[in-house]
């Protein structure tokens, strides 16, 4: 069963509403996530009500991903992170959003900042083309739509949302 959309547009609504306008330009980039369960590339495929946003912005300095990853309808989040992949790609992951605890919540999941150490480097692969080596990296995929955000449970570990970054 797929996520209610008015749920889903609730949802990042309320996400953007506490980040500020969603305005990019050169030194002021902000990116968003709509996370659903029908994103997630795996067999089975997965069957879930739950749905999220990430949103993100890049510090005026360019040296931090800040973020904020919002959830409903989920139980026993095992971790969340950036993963770097196109659309309909399984890649590797590149930063972590939330690390643990296993919890169930229904709202703020995590807020953060990515910085340069949180990057985790990765090599030129089929899945994440050109590789990661460091926040202009990811940032670069992520401009280029090929990074993602997705939420681990007990029930998918393999993830039971997903959304391509935009």
């Amino acid at each position: 069963m797929k996520p209610r959309p008015i749920l889903l547009s609730l949802l990042i609504a309320g996400a953007l509403a506490t980040t500020g306008v969603v305005v990019v330009s050169a030194d002021n980039l902000h990116f968003v996530a709509p996370l659903e369960s029908g994103e997630e590339v795996q067999e089975p495929s997965v069957i879930s009500n739950a749905a999220g946003v990430s949103t993100m912005r890049v510090s005026r300095d360019g040296a931090a991903l800040n973020y904020r990853l919002n959830v409903a309808n989920i139980d026993d989040v095992l971790f969340s992170h950036i993963h770097c992949g196109a659309v309909g790609v399984n890649g590797p992951v590149v930063a972590f959003l939330y690390p643990g605890p296993t919890v169930s919540p229904n709202g703020v999941l995590a807020t953060g900042a990515v910085t340069e150490a949180d990057v985790i480097d990765r090599p030129d692969s089929a899945a994440c083309p050109g590789g990661v080596s460091g926040l202009d990296d990811l940032l670069d995929k992520i401009e280029s739509g090929d990074a993602y955000v997705n939420v681990h449970t007990v029930a998918y570990q393999a993830g039971e949302i997903r959304g391509q970054i935009k």
